[in-house]
């Protein structure tokens, strides 16, 4: 089946709109990977000069503080406790542990990422090097994490939902020959297509009949004037700038004027020469450690060395400019304190930089539970309502001793505000650690029954309402 006239006016519309976004996307890269040109006026520095440019990475640093607190846990349905299994055997085995990692800071980075549901592959993983077949079911959702330089959709301007959505790349075969694909994504159907001969030509499609577009835009900072969303960098771009031309500046003034000049009054070309006659050579003659001056009026001195403080000066007055518009600490810009904060202070000074986390868990977490809504629609063939109240669970943001998690658990639950296992998952214990703690406190409870009802008898907690002394006493430790 060829391409209709719409789905070509579809496809066109978003690959220009992939085209145009391609300049700013690869600034913004630069920025984050600290290789940008700076624009400089040339007064100072000239051009044949510019390989003293010195970068200084404040951007890199902003984004990975917080994408460095940014980790899913799993995902709960209403009236559940403990996350969803089900859901986080997709997770698992489409590797988004490490592939939601990367998604959070492109979005942080280039403003957004994408998320793509598609079906299974319908045969399973090839065997591993043991000889051992794959551990992924081909009745697994495919889920992946794509980049905004090859991802782009449309969205519709009454439900601000994606309309459609197109991913053009280059695909590279074994023999080294290049292909130029694309595949686009509506809400019916799913069109795989190849460039040929400057058309593009379809090569398989999938009447999936979803209802909805399965791109799922995980956005940075949407705005209602501007959804496609805005780049964490953003605030600290011209401060960058303006601290690399101090750096470079610094570099090229310790080039030239941290080595005191010299002067030498009332002597001749005679008195720069070695044993052998022959003329010293300049740097020679600068550096040398003894002068002999044939004319006894002559006279050597040095001028002082620029103090170059003034350098230091500026550079850390952006710096602090750069912690004002980030919330990011001092600390984190190489501006050490003399005493060592402790864990209240350490909370109180990364407050802003938690919100901006907590702030992204809101958005972010929308768009992953749009994408596990997809999944279960995948898996049972339907969607299922309940979905709608999905929760994405997060870690905490923050940066708590370990000391202060294990005294807040115990007493927690110690006043009756929690269960043991509401304190398990405050303490940042993941699933399949929860589940093991669950078990050995079965097992404890399988081997001691007696134990169990003289606490019961005695008034106290059951050992369920109990926290662990394992779990907590080691974490405590």
């Amino acid at each position: 089946m060829a391409l209709s006239d719409d789905e070509k006016d579809t496809l066109a519309r978003l690959e220009m709109q992939l085209l145009r976004a391609q300049r700013p996307l690869r600034a913004l890269n630069a920025y984050y990977e600290g290789e940008q040109r700076v624009e400089q006026l040339g007064l100072a520095v000239p051009p044949e000069l510019r390989q003293f440019l010195t970068i200084v990475n404040w951007p890199g640093t902003y984004v990975d503080a917080i994408e460095e607190r940014l980790d899913v846990e799993g995902f709960r349905l209403p009236n559940a406790t403990e996350a969803d299994e089900d859901l986080w055997r997709v997770w698992q085995e489409n590797d988004l542990d490490e592939e939601s990692q990367l998604g959070h800071l492109d979005a942080l980075a280039l403003k957004r990422a994408f998320i793509v549901v598609g079906s299974g592959d319908d045969t399973p993983d090839a065997p591993d090097a043991d000889g051992e077949a794959g551990d992924r079911d081909p009745a697994t959702p495919l889920v992946t994490v794509e980049s905004a330089t090859e991802v782009t959709v449309e969205l519709s301007p009454r439900t601000r939902r994606v309309a459609a959505g197109a991913k053009v790349y280059t695909d590279r075969a074994d023999d080294g020959s290049v292909a130029r694909k694309a595949t686009l994504y509506q809400p019916d159907v799913t069109v795989w297509v190849e460039r040929q001969n400057a058309r593009w030509v379809e090569v398989d499609r999938d009447e999936h009949k979803l209802g909805v577009v399965p791109v799922v835009p995980l956005v940075n900072r949407p705005r209602l004037a501007k959804r496609d969303g805005r780049s964490q960098l953003d605030r600290v771009i011209s401060l960058t700038d303006a601290a690399a031309r101090a750096l470079t500046n610094a570099q090229l003034a310790t080039e030239i004027m941290a080595i005191p000049q010299r002067y030498v009054l009332g002597a001749s070309k005679g008195d720069f020469i070695d044993k052998d006659g022959k003329a010293l050579a300049a740097w020679e003659a600068y550096f040398g450690a003894i002068w002999a001056l044939s004319n006894k009026e002559a006279k050597v001195g040095q001028f002082s060395a620029a103090d170059l403080s003034n350098f230091k000066t500026i550079v850390d007055h952006y710096a602090s400019l750069v912690a004002g518009v980030t919330g990011l600490p001092m600390r984190y810009l190489g501006q050490s304190t003399t005493n060592p904060p402790s864990a209240e202070g350490i909370r109180a000074d990364e407050s802003r930089l938690i919100k901006t986390c907590e702030r992204f868990h809101r958005t972010a977490g929308g768009a992953w539970e749009r994408t596990m809504r997809l999944v279960r629609r995948f898996l049972d063939g339907d969607w299922n309502p309940e979905l709608a109240q999905l929760e994405t669970l997060w870690r905490d943001p923050a940066t708590p001793t370990r000391a202060q998690q294990a005294d807040a658990a115990v007493k927690l639950v110690q006043a009756g505000i929690l269960p043991v296992e509401a304190a398990w998952e405050d303490m940042g214990y993941s699933v399949v650690r929860r589940n093991k703690l669950r078990a050995l406190r079965d097992a404890e409870r399988a081997a001691d029954p007696v134990l169990e009802i003289a606490r019961g008898i005695g008034g106290g907690q059951p050992v369920s309402d109990q926290p662990e002394a394992g779990a907590v006493d080691a974490v405590a430790g």
